[in-house]
């Protein structure tokens, strides 16, 4: 039978004709459908609202730059580069990369246009990245991040900003159980006395090393602290220390951002194994984590990247910045359950009479602010009313033939215990307008 249908397929094939195939999305990029996306909207809306109150700009960048960007930026020898970035090659040989990230596109546009040239900038980004993983819960092959970044900055003041914005976007979304791992990568004579005892220490333990972590002591042994192998890891628990090695300057930094942050009432816990898995960190680093995503702990890291603008053709510009994933903090929100009694819709229409009576209501409900979804398709009062509790909004609005002689409309409280009650048409507005701001 399998053989048989093969043949057949074989057949229409080279007969040139077309068969209906279900195409699915591709593995690792979701769709976002109704039910889901409000949670997004919520999200989203607190995340420019805090931006802007921080005084942070946005800038938006191409999906596609050209591959070198990241392998430069990034780092030849990270994970993302060599394993997960979806490269091809454009007309003419360029080779082309989607974006796995947003900071260095953002470095990119800021040297490109001049933003950086005797100028201080505070901005942010949202959208669509793109990274080849194994697909499980909170990473995905297709992801959303919001990252704001800041050009022109020395000071730990910065810094603590930075982190700042991360814990009051956790404050306004009511996201509970998330703690600040914090760290500093010193200055680069420290990395380099750093990565230089982390090379001796390895190498004397090289047969215990896993596979990639083999491979990369020779080439950047900072990157085997992020290795995930267990026997690994109980190496990496012996390792020395990068505090050990931080100059007087550097010293200072880390030491006034954790006294700011202390005044803030943050309390970061200090993980000396934390060196993020990006080329382009200097100086402090930090992740937000929890313990309710499962193995994919971080939902925002960041840090410093001082010599990044230089690096890719710029004036020497200190930054500093983070990204956060926006699936992450969605399925933060829907696991606390604090998103239940978000609707989209204020008011669901319905009209048993005076349908054009009705539909002028519903613009002038809408011009005030009101969200209103008419109901469409006639049907019996009782399936009319049962749309309108399915469609989660928080009143019931009906126009019939007694309201439309006398003048009113009946409003039935769907999810509270005011009751139906009439209300004449002319004070429909800021009758709602004072239910809805309750």
């Amino acid at each position: 039978m399998k053989a048989g249908y093969l043949l057949v397929l074989k057949s229409v094939i080279s007969r040139g004709e077309t068969m209906s195939l279900k195409i699915q999305s591709v593995k690792g990029m979701n769709d976002l459908l109704p039910g889901q996306i409000e949670t997004w909207h919520r999200v989203e809306e607190v995340l420019r609202s805090v931006a802007w109150r921080y005084g942070y700009q946005e800038i938006r960048t191409p999906v596609v730059e050209r591959t070198e960007l990241f392998k430069q930026s990034i780092g030849d020898q990270t994970d993302i580069v060599e394993k997960e970035m979806y490269v091809f090659d454009d007309a003419g040989d360029v080779s082309l990369a989607l974006r796995p990230e947003a900071t260095a596109s953002t470095v990119r546009a800021g040297n490109q246009h001049g933003l950086f040239h005797n100028q201080q900038q505070r901005l942010w980004y949202m959208g669509p990245m793109f990274r080849r993983e194994k697909p499980q819960k909170g990473r995905y092959r297709q992801f959303h991040q919001f990252g704001i970044e800041a050009f022109g900055w020395l000071g730990a003041d910065i810094d603590a900003e930075i982190i700042r914005v991360g814990s009051r976007i956790w404050k306004e979304l009511g996201v509970e159980n998330v703690s600040l791992q914090l760290n500093t990568l010193g200055s680069p004579a420290t990395r380099t006395d750093y990565r230089e005892a982390l090379y001796q220490f390895f190498s004397s333990h090289r047969d215990t090393l896993d596979s990639d972590s083999q491979r990369r002591l020779e080439r950047n042994p900072l990157r085997i602290l992020d290795s995930k192998v267990a026997s690994t890891q109980e190496l990496i628990e012996r390792a020395p220390s990068i505090l050990d090695f931080l100059d007087p300057e550097s010293r200072q930094h880390f030491g006034d951002l954790c006294e700011s942050l202390e005044r803030s009432g943050i309390n970061p816990e200090i993980n000396v194994r934390l060196v993020r898995g990006l080329d382009y960190y200097t100086s402090t680093v930090f992740e937000w984590v929890t313990d309710k995503l499962g193995a994919q702990n971080a939902v925002c890291a960041g840090g410093r990247y001082d010599r990044l603008v230089e690096q890719r053709g710029g004036r020497a510009t200190p930054a500093v910045g983070f990204a956060m994933g926006v699936e992450r903090l969605v399925e933060l929100i829907s696991a606390q359950k604090e998103d239940s009694s978000h609707s989209i819709l204020d008011i669901y229409l319905i009209s048993m009479a005076g349908q054009q009576i009705a539909v002028e209501l519903g613009e002038t409900l809408r011009d005030a602010g009101i969200r209103v979804c008419e109901h469409c398709g006639g049907g019996k009062i009782k399936n009319q009313m049962k749309r309108a509790d399915s469609s989660g909004a928080r009143y019931a609005m009906i126009v019939g033939e007694d309201e439309l002689k006398q003048g009113n409309v009946q409003l039935k409280d769907l999810r509270g215990k005011e009751g139906q009650q009439q209300i004449a048409r002319t004070d429909v507005v800021s009758s709602l307008q004072k239910r809805l701001s309750n």
